[in-house]
């Protein structure tokens, strides 16, 4: 197993990306907190996996800092992090509302900054630590209708590469996944016609899995990357090419 007794938090780990993250992290051998605004799907999740499901709200640092403390009140260490928790409210520019702009900065990128904060001085004291945030293809190619989408997943991997270069010489390693288009529940509820559509624009004509995303947190997460520090890895069947 490649996450014998490591601990891992997962962010918005009870749904989508999250959960078979959460599902694989356990399968290889790691003892997985799923943290998840929905608190019920959270423990639902954690009792599959004999792990722990608490509630929080990433963009509040009260909650973050509970989290983090009860994680270490129960396995006394924190290995592996996880931001995937994030949220869309998408609109044009013209049309977005001071609402939709703030929530989405709030969750998706303040969020990070709270999470990875709280655990960093943990990984620090063990001299051991792994990183992992959640970026996407729009981080640097930019949508149409998501400029607050996108502004905060541009943010997150220029926090990658900034704590890569400040933490990389105390053992812990930070890195970023950039998803394409990915076939989740919300996808699965579109027309036809738009699904192919997307697909033709990938290489590999396919959507991808959120079992590809896991796959590469996992190898993140794992001593296979021990090497690789500051990276952000495009996840999208050769979408951004």
């Amino acid at each position: 197993m490649k996450l014998e007794g490591k601990v891992v938090i997962i962010t918005g780990g009870a749904g989508g990306l999250g959960k078979e993250a959460s599902l694989l992290f356990a399968s290889e051998g790691a003892h997985v907190v799923v943290a998840d605004y929905n608190k019920e799907a959270a423990e639902e999740i954690a009792n599959g996996v004999n792990g722990l499901g608490l509630a929080v709200d990433v963009s509040n640092r009260e909650q973050v800092d509970r989290l983090v403390n009860e994680v270490i009140d129960r396995y006394g260490k924190i290995d592996i992090l996880i931001n995937n928790a994030g949220i869309t409210m998408d609109s044009t520019l013209v049309k977005m509302n001071q609402e939709q702009w703030e929530h989405v900065i709030a969750i998706n990128q303040t969020g990070v900054f709270h999470c990875t904060q709280a655990v960093v001085p943990h990984m620090l004291q063990a001299g051991y630590g792994r990183i992992i945030n959640t970026s996407s293809i729009v981080g640097r190619m930019g949508n149409f209708g998501q400029t607050n989408y996108a502004a905060t997943k541009a943010a997150v991997i220029a926090m990658t590469q900034t704590w890569a270069k400040e933490l990389g010489r105390k053992g812990i390693n930070v890195n970023a996944v950039a998803p394409g288009f990915i076939m989740t529940p919300m996808t699965e509820k579109m027309p036809e016609k738009v699904l192919q559509g997307m697909k033709e624009k990938v290489s590999l004509q396919r959507l991808g899995t959120p079992r590809d995303i896991a796959n590469t947190y996992l190898f993140l997460a794992s001593d296979d990357s021990s090497y690789i520090n500051g990276a952000v890895i495009p996840v999208d069947g050769g979408l951004s090419i």
